[in-house]
């Protein structure tokens, strides 16, 4: 399979997709067909902070119109921001979406985990997932939302997390782990590698990356089907 990423939003977030989905399907015993078409993340940023959600869409699917025209079989945003307009871009696709929301519900409950800690974009945050998580409870920092959605899209944007950035983020973890008993904190976005990057911060953190990642190596060696 030819997997088709929309990168650029952010940039630091795709290079990082790159660099995993390259090492996943190696390790498979697969050889990767990949192609990258770059977005806009201030526009991205605008319009999901206005829960702008057709217009948005009908960009992602122009881009994804390019990555059919360069072979791929099917596409994936590099964002768990962007998929607040997943529902619509779905609908208008011309190639089949690997969402990057709907394989972590199983995967909490393949881990025995049923409260997880969500860290990520204001609309993450507040929708809890966009409330796709069925089977998992999810905890947010209520009242530091604005706070910590802000930290997030200045990191994203910048591509770069400065160390009171990351201890604020990591504190915020803390705190649901201590005070909301969550039994994980979700990286539910997808530039907060550059905050946590492989750090033991004393709790336990899953990457929602790598399990989108994960899924689309499967995808792409032909161990899982669309």
């Amino acid at each position: 399979m030819h997997i088709g990423l929309i990168g650029g939003i952010g940039v630091a977030a795709t290079v990082v997709y790159y660099q995993r989905l390259v090492k996943a399907v190696e390790m498979r015993g697969g050889t990767l067909r990949l192609t990258i078409s770059h977005g806009d993340i201030n526009t991205l940023i605008r319009n999901n902070l206005a829960d702008i959600r057709q217009p948005q869409a009908d960009i992602f699917a122009a881009q994804i119109d390019e990555l059919k025209g360069a072979g791929c079989d099917v596409a994936a945003l590099t964002s768990l921001g962007g998929h607040y307009c997943f529902d619509e871009l779905a609908a208008i696709s011309a190639l089949p979406l690997v969402s990057g929301v709907a394989p972590l519900d199983d995967h909490f409950v393949a881990a025995g985990i049923k409260r997880v800690g969500l860290l990520g974009t204001r609309g993450v945050m507040r929708s809890r997932l966009y409330g796709q998580l069925h089977q998992t409870e999810a905890v947010v920092r209520d009242d530091d939302i604005e706070t910590l959605g802000q930290t997030y899209q200045d990191i994203a944007v910048r591509g770069a997390c400065s160390a009171d950035q990351r201890a604020l983020l990591i504190d915020a973890g803390r705190r649901m782990v201590e005070e909301q008993g969550a039994q994980a904190i979700v990286l539910a976005g997808t530039d907060l590698n550059l905050a946590f990057c492989d750090l033991d911060v004393g709790y336990r953190v899953i990457d929602a990356l790598d399990i989108h990642v994960d899924l689309l190596a499967r995808i792409a060696t032909g161990a899982q089907p669309v």
